[in-house]
């Protein structure tokens, strides 16, 4: 059934039931295909943080700086020292950054609960990265676009989250259960997203998406492109 509760991504206001389970209903945006829990199970500030600081995110953790290499690699190979880049929502125990950092790229780090300067958001990136982020996010089309407003053109914003694949697999996913889990993208939701914005999208294996923010014209031509 066609339910009116605005896509907390594109503000749609259609929505169908994409699953149920004991604890939760998720919704799901007709126009831009983005998976959604309701609201009013919601999380309070509080209630959130104390789940966050409940992860024991160590730089010095070499098993969590290899699930990490699966964004840091790639944006590697797209991305020359020097440039600048943003880690934001790098958590308790920021690593993403510290890892570009060792690299020789210059870093920022952003996080509303331990390290929330929002100086950082007044600056220009050359790449940005959000790891295992948007999944949390209560508005993640306000946050999305301005993210990719503090890209240079050439940019890359790079962001790691498991996607949606179907409905039979949702049911029994244990991604969902999270309960600061509250957004759900799948491909086609990154596809519509970048369509909109007008950049280019790669998904590198199966939960890793880049968004390439073009060039102007003017400037791809002076380039020789």
């Amino acid at each position: 059934m066609t339910t009116f509760l605005n896509c907390p991504l594109c503000v749609h206001a259609e929505t169908v039931l994409y699953c149920q389970d004991k604890k939760r209903s998720y919704r799901q945006c007709v126009r831009c295909s983005l998976v959604f829990v309701p609201p009013e199970y919601r999380l309070s500030p509080a209630a959130e943080k104390a789940h966050y600081d409940l992860h024991n995110n160590d730089p010095a953790d070499m098993g969590y700086r290899r699930f990490l290499s699966r964004l840091f690699e790639p944006l590697c190979e797209r991305v020359s020292v020097p440039a600048r880049g943003l880690d934001f929502g790098s958590g308790p125990g920021p690593t993403l950054s510290l890892m570009f950092a060792e690299t020789g790229y210059d870093m920022a780090i952003y996080d509303p609960y331990y390290a929330p300067d929002d100086d950082v958001l007044l600056n220009r990136y050359d790449f940005i990265t959000a790891s295992e982020v948007v999944e949390h996010l209560y508005q993640p089309g306000v946050v999305l676009a301005k993210l990719y407003a503090l890209l240079f053109p050439g940019g890359w914003l790079g962001l790691m989250t498991k996607l949606v694949s179907t409905a039979e697999a949702f049911a029994g996913w244990h991604y969902k259960l999270d309960p600061t889990h509250v957004c759900y993208f799948s491909r086609a939701t990154f596809r519509w997203w970048a369509e909109q914005i007008g950049c280019d999208v790669e998904f590198v294996g199966q939960d890793v998406v880049l968004l390439h923010k073009p060039q102007p014209l003017i400037q791809r031509y002076s380039l020789g492109a």
